[in-house]
């Protein structure tokens, strides 16, 4: 078991998060306690010491509310309940207190954006009608055409298709997302009260932070008429920078902004104060604002996530990055994997410029994947997040190796994306099979039962059963990695080697901790200095590719 007593002192830091190394967990998929087959708060809190053992510092939860799943539980019914398949609020409670016990903090998602449309209040609106008080608080509009039947403006759901849907009495409510999730509209006072309570209700549960999804899009302008983009081919990002920042009808408004300010009021009247990570798919200078100290603090650095294995564009994003959270005054963020894309095992071995929805459409055979390769890599990617100044997130999973599981057969997808964009774009099941803890069982021991998503039988090869304890396995990896980074972790500036080949990454970090990249297809020199850790073994003293290294001197 790893020592706890560094993190039981640094918890104690209102600023805990600054550098802490965050462990995402995917509730249906972590661990199954009662034998549904779909993963449950109790199955999380039986694997927390999984989590203790392994060195993190938090587990952050994607949603555990009440939901009919039509977008994997972010579309919310009740934000400040529990699905009854994944437990009860004593089992919540239960979740957290051991995590506590154990020195983990813990960090859930909140939804602001859009609800389920099972959600009490959205069900008011459509009984209540046109111009009512209950759909004042969701986006309805009446629609365009001679009888209404066009939609109120060319806006694009990002799950495929209009962002408008039609109701029988023949208005259209703004969904941005699949259209259980109707966006709600937080120029409502009694929205953003309602937001207030959800904050305080979990505060007030012992949780130590939240993770704000989709942070950008939550205020619209809605003056009339409502604008069209003009051109609803863009994509997020082209149109985001097609127009003056700020400025987009639906995305990373200035007046946003006014929301996290007055939440902050609120996490800061905690002891310690409640953190926040914002989920914004913003321009660097952009995402800046939402980190600032009194608004959320910090947000997600998605230009990392999306690098090519490059040192060249690695260096140029590590240094933006850094430079803009110092700008905010937080701290940087780094993440290789989430629920949301395409596990980094597998993703980074793929030629630049792969098309990652072709590569999903053909099973992960076009073009085919060396999983050998593709871990080698990804161990080596690890490294050198872990060696960054900042915040890391780690993904369920990352810790064992895990590759995306291409060839889910396409009867089994449950991603909306699938069906909302006509069988075009596969979607994201792929990275949310539930992880194997057994190298046997009906579900590698996920639970006592099957999985909701199919394991392939490669999983057992993966599961903790089978690395624990196994020297040079990329869970006593991760573990000894974050040991060492406890270990070594003093402040938060890097400085780059002026002298590092092509393709090597090389920085020293605080009291002589040095990290070294070699991200080239050739083995280079090894600096001098003690060798604390290596992601694959060295070459006759050599780095070798995909490699990287700690050095102490």
């Amino acid at each position: 078991m790893t020592d706890r007593s560094t993190l039981d002192l640094s918890s104690r830091d209102p600023d805990w998060w600054r550098q802490a190394v965050v462990y995402q967990i995917y509730p249906r998929s972590f661990a199954d306690a009662d034998g549904d087959g779909l993963g449950d708060l109790r199955g999380i809190t039986r694997r927390l010491t999984h989590l203790a053992a392994l060195g993190v510092d938090a587990l952050w939860l994607s949603p555990f509310y009440p939901s009919e799943l039509a977008d994997g539980g972010y579309d919310v019914a009740d934000p400040r309940g529990v699905d009854p398949r994944l437990g009860t609020l004593d089992d919540f409670d239960a979740l957290v207190a051991e995590a506590h016990r154990l020195g983990l903090k813990v960090i859930v998602d909140i939804v602001p954006n859009h609800s389920s449309h099972r959600h009490a209040w959205f069900q008011e609106a459509l009984y209540a009608g046109p111009g009512s008080a209950a759909r004042d608080r969701y986006v309805f509009r009446d629609g365009r055409g001679e009888h209404g039947e066009l939609p109120p403006t060319d806006w694009q759901s990002v799950f495929g298709g209009s962002a408008w849907k039609r109701v029988p009495d023949g208005q259209w409510y703004l969904h941005l997302f699949a259209p259980e999730q109707p966006d709600l509209n937080w120029e409502n006072q009694e929205v953003r009260a309602d937001y207030r309570t959800t904050l305080r209700f979990w505060s007030d549960r012992g949780v130590d932070g939240f993770r704000i999804d989709v942070a950008h899009a939550l205020v619209k302008d809605l003056s009339e008429p409502l604008r069209d983009l003009g051109r609803p081919e863009l994509s997020r990002e082209e149109a985001l920078t097609a127009l003056p920042p700020g400025t987009h009808p639906f995305y990373d408004r200035d007046d946003v902004h006014e929301i996290y300010r007055d939440w902050r009021k609120i996490l800061d009247a905690y002891r310690p104060p409640r953190m926040a990570v914002a989920e914004a798919w913003v321009p660097g200078a952009r995402r800046a604002l939402y980190a600032r100290p009194d608004e959320l603090g910090q947000a997600f650095n998605f230009e990392y996530l999306e690098a090519g294995w490059d040192a060249e564009e690695l260096r140029q994003v590590i240094t933006d990055s850094l430079a803009t959270a110092r700008a905010a005054g937080a701290s940087a963020t780094w993440v290789l994997s989430n629920h949301d894309v395409v596990r980094h095992a597998s993703r980074l071995t793929l030629p630049p410029g792969t098309d990652l929805n072709a590569w999903l459409l053909s099973g992960g055979h076009a073009p085919a994947v060396d999983e050998a390769a593709g871990l080698r890599r990804a161990r080596a990617a690890t490294l050198l997040m872990l060696a960054l100044p900042g915040s890391a997130y780690v993904y369920q999973g990352e810790e064992l190796g895990l590759p995306e599981v291409a060839d889910l057969p396409t009867e089994v997808l449950q991603d909306p994306i699938w069906e909302q964009t006509g069988h075009v774009r596969k979607g994201r099941d792929g990275c949310r099979v539930p992880l194997p803890w057994t190298t046997s069982g009906p579900s590698y021991g996920f639970g006592p039962g099957g999985a909701w998503l199919p394991q392939p039988p490669g999983f057992a090869a993966y599961a903790v059963e089978a690395q624990d304890g196994v020297e040079g396995s990329t869970l006593e990896l991760y573990r000894t990695a974050l040991r060492l980074r406890r270990k070594l972790l003093d402040g938060e500036e890097l400085t780059w080697a002026a002298d590092a080949p092509d393709g090597v990454l090389r920085f020293d970090r605080c009291e002589g901790w040095r990290c070294v990249a070699n991200l080239s297809g050739a083995s280079v020199e090894l600096p001098a200095g003690e060798v604390l850790l290596s992601s694959a073994p060295l070459e006759d003293g050599r780095v070798g590719p995909d490699t990287t290294v700690w050095l102490g001197r």
